[in-house]
């Protein structure tokens, strides 16, 4: 078995690198021993998310055959949650942030980080914002476009530093993003910038998305995986927030990932 990339909730989606808030210093200090310590065991890769105030959803909705699924529906959300925290409106962190105060913020992160991921050979992959909508609870949230991509990678200005691109979360931001997913990635694949791919379906976009299965959802995913076979994508693909099946999570993830292997298949077939 080869392990890819592991991933450290401590040191991911962090309201103290994201709001320089004053253990601002001291999570970056640790996200670098994270760094060090994949270099050290070979593992070339890890995923950083730079949301403020956590993951947003409304109450769980059934998808087909009522499976349970997480949902957001922008008219309802009033919390986001991380870990053990959850953040309520109005405002999250007692005041506003806006888009140059989030901005210079990364810039000061990644410019840190970047000598360390190099020096260590690990490849860090920025996840889009969940759900890509901005601002949420008073803050700004700058992973919610093709646009604000762009120009992280150019502030990073590192080989090691590209995208984790989750497609569910692109498909929930829809034509807000600036490009469809299968644009996105052929345009990050251009540029080698693809790291790993988060491989997931929704019903709708914003403003109300409900997650479903892979093939259940408005995007016919094939269309992803033809993209990927086409920009010769290398990195790893992961099924993810899939509805519960037969209330058990092991059978959901056991038809995605069959699934995907299908769609795998007939993509380098066709190729």
């Amino acid at each position: 078995m080869k392990i890819y990339g592991f991933g450290n909730a401590d040191v991911h989606n962090q309201d103290a690198i994201v709001l320089n808030l004053p253990n601002r210093d001291e999570k970056v200090e640790e996200y670098k021993r994270h760094l060090r310590a994949l270099g050290q065991a070979g593992i070339p890769y890890t995923t950083y998310a730079h949301m403020a105030n956590g993951i947003w959803s409304t109450a769980p909705e059934p998808t087909r055959g009522e499976a349970p699924a997480r949902a957001f529906d922008q008219a309802k959300a009033e919390t986001g949650h991380w870990r053990s925290r959850s953040y309520h409106v109005p405002l999250t962190h007692g005041r506003e942030y806006g888009e140059a105060e989030v901005w210079d913020n990364f810039t000061r992160f990644i410019k840190e980080v970047v000598p360390v991921a190099e020096e260590a050979g690990v490849l860090i992959g920025i996840h889009p914002d969940d759900p890509p909508l901005s601002p949420l609870g008073g803050v700004a949230r700058i992973f919610s476009t093709f646009e604000g991509y762009q120009r992280a990678l150019a502030i990073a200005d590192s080989p090691n530093v590209g995208v984790c691109l989750c497609v569910g979360c692109w498909l929930e931001g829809g034509d807000l993003m600036g490009k469809s997913a299968v644009e996105a990635i052929h345009a990050f694949g251009a540029q080698r910038k693809l790291f790993k791919v988060h491989f997931r379906n929704v019903d709708h976009p914003l403003p109300h998305f409900v997650e479903t299965f892979i093939d259940d959802g408005y995007m016919d995913m094939y269309q992803i995986m033809k993209a990927l076979r086409e920009v010769d994508f290398r990195g790893v693909m992961i099924p993810d927030h899939i509805p519960r099946m037969a209330n058990d999570h092991r059978v959901g993830t056991a038809y995605t990932i069959g699934y995907m292997k299908a769609l795998l298949k007939r993509a380098n077939d066709e190729a």
